[in-house]
């Protein structure tokens, strides 16, 4: 794909992040980064201090470096801000940053050299993912220790990860891709720290996985109102007309389209029928899953407007002014990143209601103890929704804020910090945890399904149920091991597959 000086696709993101797609610049980003280089360059001489081309960093913004020690302060700043600690972060979020860092430096607002710009597309061609380390950014002046990772390989120094994931010395990594190892300039150390490009690749990343997760969430509430004996009817345009949400609309408009023709739901539609409305768990699905939908919407516009952002500090002004701001601050992120994960707990939160439901027999509307073959002797699904709780109950922990949590640094010269970073790590655990809750709640509602036979489901519904056994987990029946059941059953959410099965573009 090409990069230029606009924003860059949020799919376009994910493209690079998980498909491997390379990247080039355009002629136009070439010449937009010649130019503002050439401001950077009449400066490198002037008497006065310029923060980043002739003075420290942070705190030590006062030391004025002379001319013939400038490229070791740039290669000082990197080497001592990859001070990452902790696990290896994955991939995708590497190649994400990398992206979004490449993106800002096409605008031409930073000043850095073309040279330097594209090594950046050169790594990320060559499929090489330098190591960054899962602590270190307060999400603050920048993902300081992520990006300078990412900068010491460009340098030659560190370690990366090839497209084949062996570890490899970069120096050693670059050589083999015929790629020059960057000597650093004025500027351009800082240029190539501050920003938010960790939490933001995390944020674009998180989603793309959530539109897929809500989407399946819809799919699971379906399935199970019809496998319980629940209604339709509060699904009804008009009854969410009332309180126009739009994703509270959209939910409910895939759960009608999803429960249409079926006969479970068709076999209590008769007067001898005496239940009046459902729980909250089946009855307000399209609310509380509108109410995520709309977060996400939210956060959408957020991370548009942070991809349209050129986010360094000091920045080259359109206008060839070099000027000092607090532009990499990552409160607009970070808040947004907690947002959701409040919204990703309560999602899981119903869905594991609703798996509870299932496996109570005073609730269940005549399926057997724990939708077990013989229960006494078999616990059917009895400890599935162990899982599934104990997961919710950790989702309920990670929608604790990081954003409110500041802790000064440098001297207390950065005295307030987003902790975006931290917010985006507990995101994407939050994600995985929402993942596995709604696979538990599929695979129960599958089984209930089956156990309410002769009658049968909605064609959609149906077609789950029948992609969960195709894909190996087996009917009801005596217990059996569940781990890897469960297991295949997260990988069907994961890859889009349930969604697919159901043959319906649902919003």
């Amino acid at each position: 794909m090409l990069v230029g000086t606009g924003p860059v696709a949020p799919e376009d993101v994910v493209r690079v992040a998980r498909g491997g797609c390379g990247v080039r610049l355009t002629d136009d980003a070439v010449a937009e980064i010649a130019r503002s280089r050439a401001v950077i360059d009449g400066l490198a001489g002037d008497v006065e201090p310029h923060y980043g081309v002739s003075t420290g960093f942070g705190a030590l913004a006062t030391k004025h470096i002379p001319p013939e020690r400038r490229a070791q302060l740039q290669r000082s700043l990197i080497r001592s801000h990859a001070a990452g600690s902790g696990p290896e972060v994955e991939a995708e979020v590497v190649r994400a940053l990398m992206l979004l860092r490449l993106s800002t430096l096409a605008t031409g607002r930073t000043g850095v050299r073309v040279e330097t710009a594209q090594a950046y597309a050169a790594l990320l061609d060559a499929g090489l993912s330098p190591v960054v380390h899962e602590y270190g950014s307060l999400g603050c002046s920048g993902d300081l220790a992520p990006l300078s990772s990412i900068a010491l390989a460009v340098m030659g120094e560190g370690q990366v990860r090839d497209a084949a994931g062996e570890l490899r010395p970069a120096a050693e990594a670059l050589r083999a891709h015929g790629i020059e190892p960057v000597e650093l300039a004025e500027k351009e150390g800082l240029a190539l720290v501050n920003g938010t490009d960790g939490m933001l690749g995390m944020l674009v990343l998180a989603l793309a996985d959530l539109r897929r997760l809500l989407a399946t969430a819809d799919v699971a509430a379906a399935m199970s109102v019809e496998a319980l004996l629940g209604t339709d009817a509060v699904f009804a345009g008009d009854l969410h007309a009332l309180r126009p949400h739009p994703g509270q609309a959209a939910s409910a408009a895939n759960l009608r389209a999803l429960l249409a023709g079926s006969g479970v739901m068709e076999s209590h539609r008769g007067p001898e029928c005496t239940r009046v409305q459902d729980a909250y768990s089946l009855r307000c699905a399209p609310q509380v899953h509108g109410a995520a939908r709309d977060t996400l919407a939210h956060a959408a516009a957020v991370a548009d407007r942070e991809l349209a952002s050129a986010i360094d500090n000091p920045v080259v002004t359109l206008d060839g002014r070099v000027e000092s701001n607090g532009n990499f601050h990552g409160a607009p992120v970070g808040y947004v990143l907690d947002f959701l994960a409040i919204a990703v707990a309560d999602v899981a939160s119903m869905s594991e209601r609703r798996t509870d439901r299932f496996l109570d027999a005073a609730r269940n509307n005549g399926l057997p103890p724990f939708l077990a073959g013989d229960p006494g002797v078999d616990s059917g699904l009895m400890i599935a929704q162990y899982t599934a709780a104990g997961i919710v109950s950790e989702l309920k922990r990670l929608a604790a804020p990081a954003s409110v949590d500041s802790i000064p640094s440098s001297a207390m010269q950065e005295d307030h910090v987003s902790m975006g970073w931290a917010a985006a790590r507990k995101l994407r655990r939050a994600l995985d945890g929402l993942t596995r809750v709604l696979a538990v709640e599929l695979m129960t509602a599958a089984r209930a399904l089956d156990l309410r036979a002769p009658l049968a489901p909605a064609v959609p519904t149906g077609a789950v149920r029948d992609a969960v056994r195709t894909a190996g987990v087996p009917g009801p029946g005596p217990d059996r091991h569940l781990a890897p059941e469960i297991e295949t059953v997260v990988g069907l959410v994961t890859t889009g597959a349930v969604l697919g099965a159901t043959g319906i573009d649902l919003a």
